[in-house]
């Protein structure tokens, strides 16, 4: 690992749901980077008043747990979108180690491509991974409530259906850690949203008596999903809200604004190369 004499180890969650053999995958934590207050530790995002080569630092370690190169790490801009971009081997290293080349905004990345890996970065949004292991292609969206309502989880199914041939019901999906039911209050604006957008709406704006209605962003989102034809047994709901645990993960909400980005990135490591080479504490 590349880090200073008594640093804490990178801290990591990957899901065995997804398999280890082929895809590489993880959703990380705060801790175990270089990042100093508000930042600390492991803010692995450019967009953030973080300076660069804490960054670069942090993103080296995260690819050094993961035993890839950072050279082949591809980052898209974010804008609470719903356009989806399938990425191939001559967008590798695309905004993975620096953000003047980022690819155009994209908040969902697709591939079949080995040796690429797709990151993208998080404060209380959704972190959906895709893994189909049949073809095999992998994909990662950024679901915030815009993104939520307008569908990413269901384009993402879409457009690796339409590029690789991937079956919805061979996908296997997991829903990371955001802001969770327990946490995520909303206002008049979200509700009008998810009410005018979203059939299920019932099912995911739980009201409090008078005053107060929760969003369940990992319902509507494992909704939407099925709706695209992933079967329920496929989804896996990580179930940990980054407003409840800022010790944890960087939270926009929690935190009013003053925070750092943690990520999640996936891909597929190319046959013969090892899991992981560096220390990491997997959660």
């Amino acid at each position: 690992m590349l880090t200073v004499q008594g640093a804490q180890p990178i801290e990591l969650l990957r899901w065995d749901f997804l398999g280890h053999e082929r895809v590489v995958h993880a959703v990380t934590t705060r801790h175990g980077g270089v990042s100093s207050a508000p930042w600390d530790t492991l803010n692995l995002s450019w967009a953030r008043p973080d300076a660069p080569e804490n960054v670069i630092e942090n993103r080296r370690r995260l690819c050094h747990a993961l035993g890839i190169p950072l050279d082949r790490v591809v980052q898209a801009g974010q804008v609470h979108g719903v356009a989806v971009r399938t990425v191939g081997a001559a967008q590798a290293g695309h905004g993975g180690a620096s953000p003047a080349s980022l690819l155009p905004p994209s908040d969902a990345l697709i591939t079949d491509a080995p040796d690429v890996y797709l990151l993208a970065c998080f404060a209380d949004c959704v972190p959906l991974l895709y893994y189909d292991p049949l073809r095999p292609a992998v994909g990662v969206a950024h679901a915030g409530w815009r993104g939520t309502v307008a569908g990413i989880a269901g384009a993402t199914v879409r457009a690796l259906s339409d590029a690789y041939g991937s079956r919805p019901s061979d996908l296997r999906v997991v829903i990371g850690p955001s802001a969770g039911p327990c946490c995520y209050e909303v206002g008049r604006e979200l509700i009008e949203a998810v009410e005018r957008m979203l059939p299920d709406a019932p099912r995911v704006l739980a009201r409090h008596g008078d005053s107060k209605t929760h969003f369940d962003l990992w319902e509507a989102n494992r909704l939407l999903l099925m709706q695209a034809g992933v079967p329920s047994d496929n989804i896996v709901v990580g179930g940990l809200c980054t407003i409840h645990r800022p010790d944890l993960f960087f939270s926009h909400r929690a935190t009013g604004g003053a925070t750092g980005r943690f990520a999640a990135i996936i891909g597929l490591r190319p046959a013969g190369r090892e899991q992981a080479v560096g220390e990491a504490h997997w959660r």
